[in-house]
């Protein structure tokens, strides 16, 4: 007769806990230190400079409906509706491959460093931050600052706005952009009082 064995309860409790040792005993694997990505432009329009978040990498073209929603914002602003572009897109990383560091910090520092140069060569009486990316690392601030004014060391006042993609996305997002506009539109139309 074949003859087959049933595992007792108190049998398998062994094994379930050697499983378990040696889960909680190996290292977890942490994910690489990826530097962050993204690309930025940098534009002028009247008395404010804009940095934008570039959600496809690519620099805009005159038909790109990201592009024409940040003409309409210009407009509605009482700016400029055809800004000035300032030198070739910020890419993130720069290098590829490398010694360099390209973490956080590193962009931070070479995006307010970009910036910076440009507004040496002509101030602004504020800065545009448009997108997550321009945000972070030109403001060193986070979402939770979408539509408010911050004042940025080494870069003076800037405003917050959520990026372009994401107000197509989203459209109910200008609603509030709107309301935030109109309270700092003074700053740049009373900047010869």
């Amino acid at each position: 007769r074949l003859k087959i064995e049933v595992p007792r309860p108190g049998s398998i409790r062994p094994a379930v806990a050697a499983v378990a040792e040696v889960a909680v005993e190996a290292p977890v694997a942490k994910p690489a230190n990826l530097p962050p990505r993204f690309a930025l432009q940098v534009l002028r329009a009247g008395p404010c400079v804009v940095l934008v978040e570039l959600a496809t990498g690519q620099a805009f073209q005159s038909r790109d409906p990201s592009y024409l929603l940040l003409k309409d914002m210009l407009r509605a602003a009482g700016l400029p509706d055809a800004p000035q572009i300032l030198g070739e897109p910020i890419r993130w990383p720069l290098l590829q491959r490398g010694q360099l560091d390209q973490g956080p910090d590193a962009a931070c520092d070479f995006v307010q460093g970009f910036v910076m140069a440009q507004l040496e060569q002509a101030p602004c009486t504020c800065l545009w931050l448009v997108g997550l990316p321009a945000i972070r690392f030109a403001g060193r601030a986070n979402a939770e600052d979408y539509n408010r004014e911050l004042e940025v060391e080494g870069l003076g006042a800037a405003w917050a706005l959520p990026g372009l993609e994401l107000l197509m996305d989203e459209p109910e997002r200008k609603a509030a952009v709107w309301q935030a506009m109109r309270r700092l539109i003074p700053r740049w139309k009373n900047r010869d009082e």
